[in-house]
């Protein structure tokens, strides 16, 4: 008698809130139980004392994972002033204090610097693996590594308010692999006091907003209710920003198949001109594009000299 596949083929996307105190691989463990689903993955680690959007993809829609983690990224963090820490949030040890508080005039000119492309070292305690282990399992055993510098992207850095002497409070855009904490160290170091964050808010990842994002306990209520499917998002929902190409019938079969499709010079040349908030090109001329039939992503794929050639079929229904 062969295993029985545990969990249902659940195919979407949950755009959870993430609430405070639990890793992303639990707010993970949490929504695939509530829907008792067979696959799932996240878009995105959020640190245990982080909240706010975590797009968490369940079936065929893990295979879109890595456009959302590419995509950029918003978010509101508070830096306290006057003591740093060890993991450079509030959950770690105090290493260093200082009485001495940032004038916002001097954080304002400061900001410039840190928009664009810039280099960044990631924290000691983060995800980066140094020689096959994870940097920040070496420091919580009491080892200081060498991490070398990245460059980032952002785009917008500001000052949103300030509630007291010993806080401000920021919002950011930037791309792929910034690190919050890393920011607020460089931030600090450049002012010549102390300072870790006490608060941070992920607000987007690419197309998923915060108005959109549903609580773990909404979830589950939901879910109680049996009317969990409210709380999915469909599978394409990744993909908005990429160039969409509407096929046939026929054409699925031939995808599904593995075969390319030939695109009609008209449609070639829309697929060429359009301009979406994501063009994704490759050196060789090809375009990334999302196959659509009503309604549904059929695949993702590459457009070049006039044929469609899927790269990753998706195997829900249309």
């Amino acid at each position: 008698m062969g295993r029985r596949k545990r969990g249902q083929d659940i195919h979407g996307w949950v755009l959870l809130d993430k609430p405070l105190d639990i890793t992303s691989t639990q707010a993970v463990s949490a929504v695939r139980r509530l829907f008792d689903a067979r696959k799932a993955g996240h878009a995105g680690t959020l640190d245990p004392l982080a909240t706010g959007m975590l797009p968490i993809a369940l079936g065929e829609a893990t295979k879109t994972v890595p456009f959302a983690q590419d995509a950029d990224k918003t978010y509101r963090f508070t830096i306290r002033w006057g003591a740093s820490t060890d993991t450079i949030d509030a959950e770690g040890k105090v290493i260093a204090t200082s009485e001495t508080r940032p004038k916002i005039e001097s954080i304002e000119a400061l900001l410039p610097e840190f928009v664009g492309q810039i280099g960044q070292i990631p924290p000691q305690y983060s995800a980066i693996k140094i020689d096959g282990e994870r940097a920040y399992d070496l420091a919580r055993a009491g080892e200081t590594v060498e991490i070398a510098a990245r460059t980032v992207r952002i785009e917008r850095l500001e000052i949103i308010g300030t509630p007291s002497p010993d806080e401000t409070v920021f919002e950011m855009d930037c791309g792929k692999g910034t690190y919050v904490r890393a920011l607020a160290r460089d931030l600090a170091d450049r002012l010549g006091v102390e300072g870790h964050i006490s608060a941070l808010r992920r607000t987007a990842v690419g197309v998923f907003v915060e108005v959109a994002a549903i609580s773990l306990d909404a979830l589950a209520d939901l879910a109680h209710k049996g009317r969990a499917f409210e709380g999915l998002a469909p599978v394409e929902t990744a993909l908005d920003d990429i160039p969409a190409l509407a096929i046939t019938e026929e054409e699925v079969f031939q995808i599904r198949q593995g075969r390319s499709i030939v695109l009609l010079p008209r449609i070639a040349q829309e697929l060429r001109a359009c301009r979406r908030p994501r063009d994704i090109s490759g050196k060789d001329g090809s375009r990334l594009a999302v196959a659509m039939c009503g309604g549904q992503a059929v695949a993702l794929g590459e457009a070049q000299a006039g044929k469609f050639q899927p790269t990753r079929v998706f195997n829900h229904n249309v």
